[in-house]
């Protein structure tokens, strides 16, 4: 009778069971050897048998089928198989004849309806032994999440420590992956220039694969960068440490958002496309070229708009650069400002102190509310899906409200750094009058405003908080300074 040798390992990795295909063939040839059994294959194979599709376990049913076979020679049945096709199959194979013998050092068979009942049964462990082992592997799993530990590999700005099995910053990835996001939230740049990015500055993947932009875009989406973790849908915080921040996260989303929906190539450039709404209906303000000018008009995508049409590109400019010339500041206002806004240092630390203590009760409120909606969903109240969209707004809100408890603890200010930044864009507000660069100007207006629209053919946007802190900070020295005009007080 003519044997085919066969053994298997669970996993394709070379470093890991590295020594059981060998420990199978010396065992079994050991066997083979002393029950003087002729063997005229021996096929190995490192593939699991949970699941049917094994390349050498059909070699070798169709060496049996072809008849050049008789019989298998294996460790234990559940080397052949874990799951209910390929056992089905064995037992096939004994039932029409093709497979006359079974011979296991570990098991004894013989094909007779008593052996076949065991064979029945081992294979049915082997599957049972498979299903109960990813049962308590998922169990482990979730238990990792719950403790904000991340189960699975770590996304490139990250690794995997063995020793601790946590995840820790990659010192070097990780400040180009902070500066991909900073890169993608001016929305000056697209996947693909973000991707040659990566290339010209040696940005790989943590499998040291060039990241394409699928790659980044799912970069991009990923909470696991702002301390969060998801998982089957749910939301979890982590343990490891954020990489970004919450503010630069949201930005880059309303980007991404707004470059998901289709827009039409157009012909001609218009600087303040985007930047503009309707002050009636409220959309937004598209431009035209008609005679050789640029006109913005509204869409009116929302039916009948009582706004004024067409507003000549020339007459726009005017108006914001009469509006640059008032807000803009003289270096030597500027210096005085600055001065004054550093006299405020400790008065401001001291306020900081009671903008804690509000954020933290804030903070115990989410978290009350976060532990009722559990309890809430473990009362058959809310559906899986209801609980994880409402506890992914409560987390959130937690890690906004943690953004700003650091803030205030490690700063101490609340309004003292972005006044300052704030001052230095008024003071380069003259140089974009003389430059007179209008691709520049949408930006600096977002950075000192929003709600920019038009009004009866008049640019009008509401000014950032800072104007009026530097305004009121800055009180004492309001007779030695020149604040723009329209700076409300």
């Amino acid at each position: 009778m003519k044997y085919i040798l066969y053994a298997r390992k669970s996993t394709e990795e070379d470093d890991r069971q590295v020594l059981s295909i060998e420990a199978q063939l010396v065992e079994l040839q050991e066997y083979a050897a002393k029950e003087k059994l002729e063997i005229v294959a021996s096929l190995c194979e490192a593939k699991t048998a949970k699941e049917p599709g094994r390349i050498k376990f059909a070699e070798m049913l169709a060496i049996l089928e072809s008849g050049k076979a008789d019989g298998i020679i294996s460790w234990h049945p559940d080397r052949l198989a874990r799951n209910s096709v390929d056992g089905g199959k064995i037992i096939h194979f004994v039932d029409r004849g093709l497979i006359k013998a079974l011979k296991f050092p570990t098991f004894w068979f013989e094909p007779t309806p008593q052996g076949l009942f065991m064979l029945n049964i081992s294979f049915g462990q082997s599957k049972y032994f498979v299903d109960n082992l990813r049962e308590n592997v998922k169990r482990g799993l979730r238990q990792k999440i719950r403790n904000g530990v991340w189960p699975g590999w770590a996304p490139v700005g990250y690794t995997n420590n063995p020793k601790t099995r946590g995840i820790d910053i990659d010192s070097e990835k990780a400040p180009k992956v902070k500066k991909l996001f900073e890169m993608y939230a001016t929305g000056a740049y697209t996947l693909h220039s973000l991707a040659n990015w990566c290339k010209e500055n040696g940005l790989r993947g943590n499998l040291n694969k060039s990241l394409v932009m699928a790659n980044i875009q799912k970069n991009l989406q990923n909470v696991f960068y702002l301390g969060l973790m998801k998982w089957k849908g749910e939301i979890f915080e982590g343990q490891h440490e954020p990489l970004i921040s919450k503010k630069l996260f949201d930005i880059c989303q309303e980007v991404m958002s707004k470059r998901g929906k289709v827009q039409e190539v157009r012909k001609h450039h218009f600087a303040f496309l985007g930047l503009l709404k309707c002050a009636s209906c409220g959309c937004s303000i598209t431009g035209e070229r008609q005679k050789g000018h640029n006109y913005y008009r509204c869409t009116k995508k929302k039916g009948l708009c009582q706004e004024k049409h067409y507003l000549r590109e020339e007459a726009l400019t005017e108006q914001i650069t009469s509006f640059l010339q008032k807000v803009s500041l003289s270096s030597q206002d500027t210096e005085k400002v600055l001065a004054a806004l550093d006299s405020e240092q400790d008065k401001a630390r001291e306020n900081a102190q009671g903008e804690v203590i509000v954020l933290k009760e804030q903070l115990a409120q989410v978290e009350a509310k976060l532990q009722k909606l559990l309890d809430v969903y473990l009362a058959d109240a809310l559906s899986t899906e209801e609980y994880a969209a409402k506890k992914e707004q409560f987390i959130s809100q937690k890690v906004a409200l943690n953004e700003k408890i650091t803030d205030f603890e490690i700063k101490g200010l609340s309004w003292l750094e972005p006044a300052r930044e704030f001052v230095l864009s008024l003071n380069q507000a003259a140089k974009l009058i003389g430059e007179n660069n209008l691709s520049e100007l949408p930006t600096f207006l977002k950075n000192i405003g929003s709600n920019h629209i038009l009004r009866n053919r008049e640019f009008v946007f509401t000014p950032k908080i800072e104007y009026k802190l530097v305004a009121e900070r800055s009180e004492a020295n309001q007779n030695s300074l020149t604040f723009p005009t329209w700076c409300p007080r």
